[in-house]
């Protein structure tokens, strides 16, 4: 196993990266550096020789291998880095699995506008939903990871594979997980079946919380700032619940505007 992470040298990526490395440590895996080179907007209007766009990509290449050898030396992880004149898109299913990757970690940049409006890498990734993608807030710092919010819709089955998957982040972190949800009409308070959960994540310390709010957003924000989650946990769905959440405005607003890591788990 192993975890990639994608770079473009920002001070998002920057901080990404050193996510990722502490990530690695604990995990005791290999950290992969993915930088998609892509030419400068007034290099790729002008008349460029081959061996000048060569030798840009060749800048890239020493540049990662640099960033890789000193996070070998400060964290004692095993390393690798890919640079290539792609994009993240085309790429991250053949990096995932090259590496025997198991996780992808891409910086999350600040909300805006215009991320609202056209959304940016990390969204796409995570619309994708082939595999699991941690967005890391350029202010987020690891220092641990103690309580997880697992944000989920208690009245769909959530796949065995999936709740495997969220069990082992959360072992290798020894977190505590508060499964979360938010039930938007007064009639469907009601008991729930815990089971599956329970079972998908047994011998992990578990809690429950459901609220009642018209604004899924919003609610999840204020359960993150009042339980102080390290890192909060959604598994992307096309029906019920969570339907508000596919559509792009709201995945693009969750995408860019937490200052908590965001791990979106596919389902399996």
């Amino acid at each position: 196993m192993s975890i990639l992470v994608a770079t473009n040298f920002s001070e998002t990526s920057d901080n990404a990266i050193a996510y990722a490395a502490n990530l690695a440590q604990e995990f005791k895996t290999k950290l992969v550096l993915f930088n998609a080179f892509k030419l400068p907007i007034h290099a790729s209007n002008a008349r460029l020789s081959a061996t000048y766009v060569e030798n840009l990509i060749d800048k890239n290449k020493h540049k990662l291998k640099g960033i890789a050898s000193e996070l070998t030396k400060k964290f004692g992880i095993e390393t690798a880095s890919e640079c290539s004149f792609s994009s993240l898109d085309q790429e991250s299913d053949r990096l995932m699995k090259a590496y025997g990757s198991r996780l992808l970690v891409i910086g999350m940049s600040p909300k805006t506008m215009e991320q609202n409006l056209l959304g940016n890498p990390t969204t796409t990734l995570i619309s994708m939903k082939r595999f699991p993608v941690l967005a890391i807030p350029v202010n987020a710092k690891f220092s641990g990871v103690k309580k997880i919010l697992f944000a989920c819709d208690l009245l769909q089955e959530i796949p065995v594979k999936t709740l495997a998957e969220l069990r082992r982040v959360a072992v290798h972190l020894k977190s505590e997980v508060t499964v979360f949800y938010v039930e938007q009409k007064l009639s469907e308070l009601q008991p729930i079946s815990h089971d599956n959960i329970d079972k998908g994540l047994e011998d992990l310390t578990l809690y429950y919380k459901n609220v009642k709010s018209n604004t899924v957003i919003e609610a999840l924000e204020n359960e993150i700032r009042r339980s102080e989650s390290e890192l909060l946990v959604m598994i992307p769905k096309k029906y019920g619940f969570w339907e508000s959440l596919i559509h792009k405005s709201k995945t693009r607003e969750m995408a860019s505007g937490l200052n908590i890591p965001l791990l979106s788990i596919p389902i399996a």
